[in-house]
Parts: C-alpha cells; structure tokens; sequence
C-alpha cells in the first residue's frame, strides 16, 4: 500500500520507537519524541509485540468481514452470465430478479462493482467467443525500412457510373437506375485493393485490381517492390501475408523468390498478426474509399493517388512521434501518380527491366 501522505511515521520509524519502548521508557514520553499520540503508540506497539515488523507494515482499512456483502453464489452467477451472454450491468441485474421467486435482488450498480472486482469491467478486453480475457498485445516494430512487408487485399464494391445509392439515396428511383445500367444483372461488382506496408516506415503502397488470383497478387507484389526501391528500399527481407489462396500460389512463391524475400504467414484466423496493414486498410476506409459521394469508380481511383501521396509524406502518424512515414525512408523525393487503366505488366523474368511508376518532385 501506499503510505498516506500526512502520515508522520513510516514502518521504519514505528519499528525504532517500538525498539525504544523496549528498552523500559514510558511509552508516553516515546510518543512525544516521535510526534503522535500515546493512543496510536499503544495501538502499534502491541502489533509488535504480536507480529514484529510485519505488523508495523501499512494494512487495508476494509474489514475482514462485511455482513452486507452480496451472497457469493449471486456473485458467481453474476460472473457466468456476463461470460456467457456478455449482458451489461442493468440487464444482468434484471434478469436475476426475473430467476425463480424473484427474491434475488440485485441493484445494477452492485453488479458493476462485481463486475470491476473480476476484471470483466469492459466487454471489449473479452474474447467474444470465450468470455475470456484476451491476451496481452503484443506490439513489435522492426529496426530498418525493408525488414519486413505487410501485405493484404480488401475488397469493396465497385461504384456505379453516375454513383449509387451514397449520392441518389438507396432505395430511389436514380439509385435503381445506376445499378441497371451497370450489367445485365444489376451488379456492379468488386475491386480487390491490393496493399502493401513497410513495418519499420509504414510507408504504404496500394493499387485497385480487378480480381485477387495469385497472378494478380505476383504482379502487385513486384511492382510494390520497385515503389519501395524508389524511397530507398533496395533489398526486402521478409514478405507477411495471411493463408490466403493468393499467397499460396506458386505465381506469388515465385515473385518472392525473384525479390530474394522470404515468405511469412499470420497463424490461421489472427489478423491482428498483420495488424500494421490492417489498421492501414481502416485508414484508407476513412480518409479515401468514403470520405466523399463519388461518382464513378473510375474517379475514385483517380483519388488514389493523392491519398497515398497525402498517407506517405504529410499525414502524422502517432507510432512515429506525429510524423509521416516518409521520414523514415533514405528517399522522398518520389510520388505515386494516378492509376491507369493498364498497370505494366511485369514478369518474374524481366522484373530487373521495369521502368519507373513514380514522378519524381
């Protein structure tokens, strides 16, 4: 415990007035010599003479037994139930009261406090499926630009021309129309965002395809590499993926082999391994994919570019002391540019060839 701040003595100085005592003076006279009274005195000296120094030690004020304390068995039901159902405080409380004879009474705040006693406070430190405690996180960042490179693909639905609902409103008669003229099926599809995140940096790079085969996935990843190269990135040692069916292909095993990478995979089912692209993915969500009404997909791709540029060199990060990524890369003299149509086609053979895809500023 921590000593109160206007206590005069420590366990130390009760231990050496309890030591004069002890030698045959008056107890009074001791008290005074140490500034309290002869009450407390008396009141420590027989905790010596009882437990010696572990007695002299600071102790909690709570007494040992509380005869208005809840039940223990409403207690434990309290604690299964918010494991099981994963119910606030208030919806715990009526539901007891609700069981059997409706003679367990429970006020919610009581139930709060239960709660906070047992470390379930909070349903979000609780893993859903289990009710258990989740594990501690673990943050890790690698010591240079290249040590390592998230990659991931998040798809999201293609806008139609004119735009959809975000712009008409869902359900009017121009939302139904822009989904007609779409394809014979109503459809507008999906684009698969390819990305790709410097550990160390998280310099970011990102491109819109229109599929997620393993193919696609090789050539992004090469033309990801020549990005990095131009900020300075020459050599990529490690390539993070999930198991998905793109990386697991034998067109992205070669693309690494070609970088000279070394292929990692997160652990089936936890993404948050891959947490740095992840948490990229919801940055793009937020600042570029929905941050305006767009009418076309074509011109939302058109914005790409800025985003990335915006991303890279003037948004602060909070992991890099409220700095862009760029000031941890050798070069930033480079800028992505739009998106065309046709991205260069690039092969394992004649990858060393490829042209650059930036402007240089």
């Amino acid at each position: 415990m921590t000593t109160h701040p206007n206590a005069p003595l420590t366990p130390e100085g009760r231990r050496r007035l309890c030591e004069r005592i002890d030698t045959g003076r008056p107890i009074a006279h001791v008290a005074a010599e140490g500034g309290i009274s002869r009450v407390a005195l008396s009141g420590w000296y027989k905790r010596w003479l009882l437990h010696g120094e572990e007695g002299l030690q600071d102790r909690s004020s709570r007494p040992e037994c509380n005869p208005n304390a809840t039940d223990q068995d409403i207690v434990d039901m309290v604690l299964q139930i918010r494991v099981a159902e994963k119910w606030g405080a208030a919806r715990i409380a009526a539901f007891l009261a609700e069981c059997g004879d409706g003679s367990i009474v429970v006020s919610s705040a009581t139930v709060h406090r239960i709660l906070q006693r047992n470390g379930l406070g909070r349903v979000k430190d609780m893993d859903r499926p289990t009710g258990e405690a989740k594990r501690p996180v673990n943050r890790y960042e690698h010591d240079a630009p290249g040590d390592m490179i998230h990659v991931d693909i998040k798809k999201v639905g293609r806008i139609p021309h004119g735009g959809g609902w975000a712009v008409h409103g869902q359900g009017t008669d121009e939302h139904r129309a822009s989904k007609r003229k779409a394809s014979r099926t109503g459809r507008t599809g999906y684009a698969y965002l390819h990305s790709a995140v410097d550990d160390h940096s998280r310099l970011a790079y990102t491109e819109v395809l229109n599929d997620e085969k393993g193919t696609t996935a090789a050539e992004f990843w090469l033309r990801a590499v020549l990005f990095f190269r131009e900020h300075g990135i020459h050599t990529i040692h490690r390539c993070l993926t999930d198991n998905g069916s793109p990386y697991r292909s034998n067109a992205f095993k070669e693309a690494l082999e070609a970088t000279r990478t070394v292929h990692k995979r997160t652990a089936p089912y936890t993404p948050r391994t891959n947490g740095k692209v992840e948490r990229y993915n919801g940055i793009m969500v937020a600042e570029w994919l929905y941050v305006r009404a767009y009418d076309s997909d074509d011109e939302r791709t058109s914005y790409l570019a800025d985003f990335l540029n915006y991303y890279n060199h003037e948004r602060p990060h909070s992991a890099l002391g409220y700095k862009p990524p760029a000031i941890r890369v050798p070069i930033t003299t480079h800028r992505a540019v739009p998106q065309s149509e046709g991205l260069p086609h690039i092969t394992v053979e004649h990858f060393e060839e490829q042209p650059s895809l930036f402007d240089e500023m």
